[in-house]
């Protein structure tokens, strides 16, 4: 008997014409590093009396499909979660490329998709139909692995022994590294940064309906939020005087390949908390500043994304 691996495990994913209706064909393979997606049904004890001490059977409650998955920041790839979490880029270029994809919050609707689970061995083929991306976050750091993870909530799951995804579609791995990142304050390199976690939220509303498959009917996009944490040596007063004076300033994070390729998050209008200082020892002294994004005024926009690629469309 075949014996599930996680080495051996893939994801493919496709965009959803209609929420909750998985597409025929047209899913391309996700490089992943692990996932927690899928659905479960608790039971509920029974609370009746009477039937002496022995309980009752358990009544099933509500399914819930939803987990994260954590995926590389790359040049091609990671195009499918930004298109996920702002919606669809408007593109520029033409053949053979670069493109410049740019993609900007604020939308009223988001893509849904669908995502097969693969386990070839069992087999055991999970197709989650109706998936939105409520929250995508990563963290800038000197050394490491580059990674995101990808919070996501489903409609629900159907499990088949055989793959609904056909052949996906094969991607180029061009991953950014943490070596490749830059960080910029209203155009200027920003110096004396440790790390820097980003977290984008669209705070999903989940529309928990009466149903007889148990099924949600839909995940409506609420208030975004663009929050962040960031550690820096402090060396300079600018950034506790700008959180003193409640300014706000331009943060743009960005990776870039000698090859071409780039990733660029600017965030339009950063607010900073004024931070408190502490001297712990004889060792540098650090700062922590847990900043919030809000809508520019004059681009109407909180953020903008733009992804240089050889990829057409997304």
């Amino acid at each position: 008997m075949a014996r599930a691996q996680g080495a051996r495990a893939r994801i493919a994913l496709a965009f959803e014409t209609t929420y909750g209706t998985p597409p025929g064909s047209g899913y391309t393979r996700m490089p992943f590093a692990s996932t927690t997606l899928g659905s479960e049904q608790p039971l509920l004890n029974s609370e009746l009396l009477g039937y002496g001490r022995d309980p009752l059977a358990p009544v099933k409650d509500a399914v819930t499909a939803d987990g994260d998955v954590v995926v590389p920041i790359d040049a091609e790839a990671f195009g499918f979660w930004l298109k996920a979490a702002f919606g669809a880029p408007t593109t520029t270029g033409s053949s053979p490329g670069p493109y410049t994809h740019t993609f900007q919050s604020g939308g009223w609707t988001l893509p849904s998709m669908a995502i097969e689970t693969a386990m070839p061995e069992v087999p055991r083929y999970a197709i989650y139909s109706g998936v939105v991306l409520d929250q995508l976050s990563w963290q800038m750091q000197r050394s490491g692995m580059l990674t995101a993870t990808a919070r996501l909530v489903a409609q629900g799951e159907t499990v088949a022994t055989t793959s609904s995804a056909g052949t996906p579609t094969e991607l180029d791995l061009i991953r950014f590294g943490h070596f490749n990142g830059a960080i910029k304050r209203n155009g200027t390199a920003l110096g004396n940064v440790i790390s820097t976690e980003i977290t984008y939220a669209n705070n999903l509303d989940r529309i928990e309906t009466i149903r007889a498959d148990g099924m949600i009917d839909g995940a409506d996009p609420s208030i975004a939020a663009l929050t962040g944490r960031t550690e820096v040596r402090f060396a300079d007063q600018t950034l506790v005087t700008q959180a003193i004076n409640g300014t706000s300033c331009e943060l743009e994070f960005s990776y870039s390949l000698v090859s071409g390729e780039s990733l660029t998050v600017t965030v339009h209008a950063v607010y900073l908390p004024r931070p408190r200082i502490e001297i712990g020892g004889p060792q540098g002294i650090q700062a922590s500043f847990d900043w919030q994004a809000a809508r520019d005024a004059t681009l109407g926009r909180m953020c903008t994304v733009t992804l240089i690629n050889d990829i057409e469309e997304y």
